[in-house]
């Protein structure tokens, strides 16, 4: 069979089996179309860059549901008596008739006494004393393996919750330029944008670009952060860097995601790098590393913030359960003793450092923290001057 006979029957099959992430367990089953989830989480007002979360309590059509719980001094739930259970069961009402199709995660696990009263159990940490902040994310619940980037996955709520954490104690991504690479649904940059003068979201395909925007659409007026400050821009591993510079056109859709020299020059400017959940195939792995090193290579130094999940399957090659592609992404990697060791005809590489995520606080509220997702902290070494 011709070669490219053979590989056209393989994107076929893969266009056909479809994959759900387990972040959307709680979705309706057998939902088709776009679907709209609300990630919670405490947001201090006192942290670095955050001002003004406060908003409209009546939802406006077209806006995304959102609810501000405030607690008291010792960690409860400061609420008026009257009527909490009615008004909160008449908040779900209105989201429901206002947008048939979303889901109001907001109100889901809360319960109640026999007088109506909300019974919450008090939380011992300082952060969970401060107001409850929901992202609305539009995503699918299934779709095909080409099209993963439309799913919400475990590693980018776990890159989230650090993305959270830095803002809440440190001042570290404050007025920062970074990139999300294979940002998918845009949820980590989305919350980076709270502190960040410039993030680009950046993935590949008309779908998961338009989602992206959509996305961005949705929690501007909640998060309060200049749509300007987010650019949503495509970036194909597989192509070059610089990317070619094309001229706009508003009637096309992929032009509509190009780079102009002046981001061009601004995205290789940037601080940090961020990619969750896009370690799983070795052909895409060499592709991502492939594009790291030309965005790292240039510019100012970056940091990259990389969030996997590991994935097991048996393997017909080893005989045994592995996790895919998660061997082959540690062959790019070398700690910094051996970054210093290698000769310097075997220089640049990339040196790693596994973060340990038991000393990050869960902050988004709707998953659990499965045992086998990773966050590594990778720098680039080299011995040559930047371009």
């Amino acid at each position: 069979m011709p070669q490219s006979k053979r590989l056209s029957l393989e994107e076929e099959e893969e266009e056909e089996e479809e994959v759900m992430s387990e972040v959307h367990v709680g979705c309706p089953p057998n939902f088709s179309g776009p679907y709209i989830s609300h990630f919670t989480f405490p947001s201090p007002l006192s942290s670095p860059g955050i001002q003004d979360w406060g908003h409209s309590d009546q939802l406006q059509e077209g806006e995304p549901s959102t609810v501000m719980l405030r607690l008291d001094d010792d960690g409860d739930l400061a609420l008026a008596r009257r009527g909490v259970k009615s008004l909160v069961q008449s908040r779900a009402q209105c989201i429901e008739d206002l947008h048939p199709h979303v889901k109001d995660t907001s109100s889901e696990n809360l319960t109640f006494d026999e007088d109506g009263d909300l019974v919450l159990t008090r939380q011992s940490s300082n952060y969970e004393r401060y107001p409850i902040c929901a992202v609305a994310i539009q995503h699918s619940i299934t779709s095909s393996l080409p099209s993963v980037g439309l799913q919400v996955w475990m590693a980018a709520l776990v890159l989230t919750d650090f993305v959270l954490h830095k803002i809440s104690t440190s001042s570290d991504f404050n007025g920062t330029t970074a990139l999300e690479l294979g940002a998918g649904t845009g949820l980590v940059g989305l919350v980076l944008a709270l502190v960040a003068r410039t993030i680009f979201i950046t993935d590949r395909g008309s779908d998961v670009l338009e989602n992206c925007t959509t996305n961005i659409r949705l929690n501007s007026s909640v998060l309060k952060y200049p749509e300007t400050s987010v650019c949503v821009r495509e970036l194909d591993w597989r192509e070059q860097w610089p990317p070619r510079v094309q001229t706009r056109d508003s009637e096309s859709q992929r032009l509509q995601y190009s780079w102009t020299p002046s981001e061009i020059e601004e995205a290789e400017g940037a601080s940090f790098l961020f990619a969750a959940d896009v370690i799983y195939n070795d052909e895409l792995t060499d592709s991502f590393f492939s594009i790291l090193e030309k965005l790292m290579s240039r510019g100012s130094e970056k940091v990259l913030y990389l969030a996997l999940e590991k994935r097991y399957n048996f393997s017909m090659d080893d005989l045994d359960v592995v996790a895919n592609g998660y061997a082959h992404f540690q062959s790019f990697l070398k700690d910094e003793e051996e970054c210093i060791r290698l000769d310097d005809n075997l220089l640049p590489c990339f040196k790693g450092e596994r973060l340990d995520i038991s000393h990050i606080p869960q902050y988004i509220r709707e998953y659990e923290r499965g045992k086998d997702v990773e966050l590594w902290k990778i720098t680039y070494f080299s011995n040559k001057p930047r371009e």
